[in-house]
């Protein structure tokens, strides 16, 4: 049930960042969000899932600041 509930969170937080990435026509965060709402179906693991959710929040703003 909490791999379901987190999939589900991510899921929308993914959906956020497609839809800022595609209003300011950048690319990065559409990808962070496809993988945020694709990488729940492959991870059942709530330890591995939550890492991963974090990790690919980060992503956007480690980007954003070295490039």
């Amino acid at each position: 049930m909490t791999a379901f509930l987190l999939g589900a969170l991510f899921g929308l937080i993914g959906f956020g960042y497609f839809l800022y990435g595609k209003r300011q026509k950048e690319m990065m965060p559409m990808l962070v969000g496809l993988a945020f709402c694709v990488y729940p179906y492959f991870v059942t693991q709530v330890y591995l899932m939550v890492l991963i959710g974090v990790v690919l929040m980060a992503v956007p703003y480690f980007y954003a600041k070295w490039f």
